[in-house]
């Protein structure tokens, strides 16, 4: 062997060895050797203490060692595999562990000791009494050196997470304890503003400075960091994550574990975003029937699938028992997640002596055209429920070209789509924003829903309806994961006005009102849900910073937790929003979901201002398309500048 092959098996080399060996054992191959070391243990303990005593009963021999052996093994090992000590990862031998071989040292002693009350020329108390203390100590010290070797050989292979613990508390060093037994993360030292604790030394980990975490940092000795300090202000974690993170540190935070099982403490962290406080009112879930006969056996479109809405119409819709789900989606991963959901979900639903429902994806825009009308026609789609829509009114406000493109144009092409394949109906979901809207976003809903109010007109077999309502809670976007996320980074949390206030719903109440739509609708409906009274974003806030167990810091209470900030309304949003274009309204078979009385475009007007907008689209004008909903979706002047937008009526000339 030449000089570069010895170096080649030294050093980091013949840990990475070791390591590869170790991972390719099987749990029976670990057993056995640990098996086999007992068996070696109780031979090696049982000469240890006949050498150490000196004092065997004459005729002793050979033949007594075999008899004293042949007892004294089989317990061992049969005590060994009774306790579970050949089970025990030996990553995660602590004390009990210890315990346990203490235990089967000293029953494998008693069992020597009861073979020497039995024959008379057995061996002497004393030879059993070193026995078991021998037994014991290589039982132990085995384990213990085999575990460090262990170890050793994992963090040779470069795979754990060095971790630095901040805060030598109680937490912190609980923290280290559990961690220390990981393969994946590796704990390297605490660090702790007391000075008490500094230069001291827990689970073998020494406690440093905050000072010395820049120097720790660059001296590569840890990969990431973890708050282990939940007594400290929330506010405080996150001013002192920041820094951190100006290192260039990844930064984590546990709880306490103590605090992990209190209910109050878990009541205290949870935000209550399906309260009757948040929604101002009680919730009517419960008052909202389910609807099975409208759906079952039905082929079913949901565009959108991936979505918040989307997502939530796919889980009730499954329970109504329909031939086919079809979920449509632009996004890849929000198709794949609600897929994979759906999947899951048919696995743990008794179906009865039916087929259970067919699930299909189907990836792509609603903006084509083809695709649209493909999946229309091969699925044999009975029912459409439009939910794909772009919402967020900042970014609409910033893209008004792919807005309107995906909003309007989109929806038109679904909806034709529907009426050539013959679906019996088709529900778009719209929003309270279309009503007089000030914003892009809420312009282009108000087009979607005027062009499905004129395909209603001249349709002969589907049945076109809008359900409109207000903020869903929990959506994606909307203020109350804004506000979550804001509570959980320490603050600030914003607020754009302190008299904006906003319609409220639970995101099953949205999705139950669509699908008894799907029951009431006669063609041309517009469906809204009686909510009550609008709620303050600002009370809201407040609401759930409190829910949290912090105070609010304002003009007020300069010393709260968290901070509240005014930052103005942004551009296209309202102060308050509505429901209604009219006063007219009908009831339902529902005392809670009206139907609104509301004029339909005339479908000359509507023909114009589509072929107006497709020529902006296809120009990719914002200007133009601007200039085309100002046409055809204007200001009301009655209330002065900045007055919201009013539906032009039919009367309005096509030029």
């Amino acid at each position: 062997m030449d000089h570069r092959q010895a170096n080649s098996l030294s050093g980091p080399a013949v840990l990475r060895w070791g390591y590869q060996w170790l991972v390719a054992l099987r749990p029976s191959h670990k057993r056995l050797i640990f098996l086999s070391l007992d068996a070696l243990w109780v031979l090696t303990a049982f000469f240890v203490a006949l050498k150490l005593v000196g004092r065997v009963p004459e005729g002793f021999g050979l033949g007594g060692m075999i008899a004293y052996l042949s007892v004294l093994v089989p317990v061992g090992v049969s005590l060994t595999v009774l306790m579970g000590l050949d089970r025990i990862k030996l990553n995660a031998y602590e004390l009990r562990a210890a315990k346990l071989s203490a235990i089967v040292a000293s029953v494998t002693a008693l069992c020597g000791v009861a073979l020497s009350a039995v024959w008379s020329g057995g061996l002497h108390e004393e030879v059993m009494a070193v026995f078991f203390m021998v037994l014991m100590i290589l039982l132990g010290t085995s384990r213990v050196i085999m575990r460090e070797v262990v170890l050793a050989l994992y963090r040779s292979a470069g795979h754990r997470k060095r971790v630095l613990i901040y805060g030598a508390g109680q937490t912190g060093r609980q923290l280290a304890a559990a961690l220390s037994t990981d393969d994946a993360i590796l704990p390297v030292g605490f660090i702790d503003a007391n000075p008490t604790l500094q230069s001291l030394t827990f689970n073998g980990l020494r406690v440093y400075a905050p000072s010395r975490i820049r120097d720790l940092f660059q001296a590569g000795s840890f990969d990431r960091v973890v708050l282990a300090m939940p007594s400290v202000s929330a506010p405080v974690q996150a001013k002192l994550a920041r820094e951190l993170r100006d290192l260039g540190c990844e930064v984590y935070a546990v709880p306490a574990f103590a605090d992990m099982m209190e209910d109050t403490e878990l009541r205290r962290r949870t935000v209550p975003v399906n309260s009757a406080e948040l929604l101002g009112r009680a919730s009517l879930s419960a008052d909202l029937p389910a609807v099975t006969e409208t759906y079952s056996g039905k082929s079913v479109l949901v565009t959108g699938a991936g979505g918040s809405i989307g997502s939530e119409l796919c889980r009730q819709l499954l329970s109504s028992a329909p031939r086919r789900l079809v979920i449509f989606d632009h996004s890849e991963l929000a198709l794949y997640t609600i897929e994979r959901e759906m999947r899951e979900l048919l696995a743990q639903m008794d179906h009865g002596a039916g087929p259970a429902p067919e699930v299909v994806p189907m990836l792509g825009s609603v903006t084509d055209a083809m695709l649209v009308r493909g999946v229309m026609m091969t699925q044999k789609i009975d029912i459409v429920l439009h939910a794909a829509a772009y919402k967020h009114v900042p970014m609409v406000e910033h893209n008004p070209v792919e807005g309107l493109r995906n909003n309007v144009m989109g929806t038109r092409i679904v909806a034709e789509a529907a009426r050539e394949a013959g679906a019996e109906q088709f529900i778009l979901i719209s929003t309270d924003k279309a009503v007089r809207p000030t914003s892009i976003m809420g312009s282009s809903k108000r087009l979607a829903e005027m062009l499905v109010q004129d395909l209603a007109t001249r349709a002969e077999k589907t049945r076109y309806s809008i359900v409109r309502f207000g903020n869903v809670l929990g959506s994606s976007g909307s203020v109350i994961p804004l506000f979550e996320e804001q509570i959980a980074r320490g603050g600030p949390v914003t607020v754009t006005h302190e008299d904006v206030t906003r319609y409220f719903m639970t995101i099953a109440e949205a999705v139950r009102l669509v699908l008894l739509t799907g029951a009431f609708a006669r063609g041309g409906d517009v469906f809204v849900l009686d909510m009550g009274e609008q709620v303050s974003i600002l009370k809201i806030a407040r609401q759930m910073i409190e829910a949290t167990g912090h105070r609010v810091r304002d003009a007020q209470t300069p010393h709260g937790d968290i901070e509240l900030v005014i930052t103005g309304l942004r551009p296209g949003e309202k102060m308050h929003e509505e429901l209604l274009i009219g006063s007219d309204m009908l009831t339902t078979p529902h005392p809670k979901i009206l139907r609104a009385q509301e004029q339909c475009p005339s479908q000359l007007g509507m023909a114009t201002a589509l072929a107006e907008l497709r020529r902006a689209i296809e120009a990719r004008d914002d200007a133009m398309a601007r200039a085309v909903i100002a046409a055809w979706v204007e200001r009301d002047g009655s209330e002065g500048e900045g007055a919201p937008l009013a539906i032009v009526s039919n009367e309005k000339s096509a030029s």
